[in-house]
């Protein structure tokens, strides 16, 4: 009817859901769809680096570390975190070398291991959550 396929509609759909879920989020929620958007990356690179697929491989590897570098690293106040944010600060740029180093040598491992790195950092934000709301 209006030139569209079904598949751009539900896209356009996810989109507009996504973003208004960005609006509505306080900072602690925030960071948590950062983490999730990570691993969720992280997951689509291990599957096609399964699958052979370099392409798409590289295109999620070099997503997540577009999350951990410009959305994860850079929301660090190292002022007022002192050495905790300093820590952060650090093994953000570690699983960021890590991610490459994966991506440019299909090192499973390597992904992995930073899949487990931010899922532990994930649940331990999670954790905070209600020390943070109340």
């Amino acid at each position: 009817m209006f030139g569209t396929s079904y598949p751009n509609r539900a896209s356009a759909y996810a989109r507009v859901g996504n973003q208004t879920s960005v609006e509505s989020a306080s900072p602690h929620k925030l960071i948590l769809m950062l983490y999730d958007g990570a691993l969720l990356a992280l997951g689509t690179a291990t599957v096609a680096m399964q699958n052979k697929d370099i392409p798409t491989k590289g295109k999620s590897i070099s997503k997540a570390i577009d999350i951990i570098m410009n959305g994860l690293k850079v929301s660090l106040d190292i002022e007022a975190g002192g050495e905790l944010a300093e820590r952060l600060d650090a093994l953000y740029e570690y699983m960021a070398d890590r991610l490459l180093h994966g991506n440019l040598h299909n090192n499973q491992a390597a992904i992995e291991e930073v899949i487990g790195l931010l899922g532990s950092l994930r649940e331990a934000w999670a954790a905070i959550e209600s020390q943070v709301q109340g």
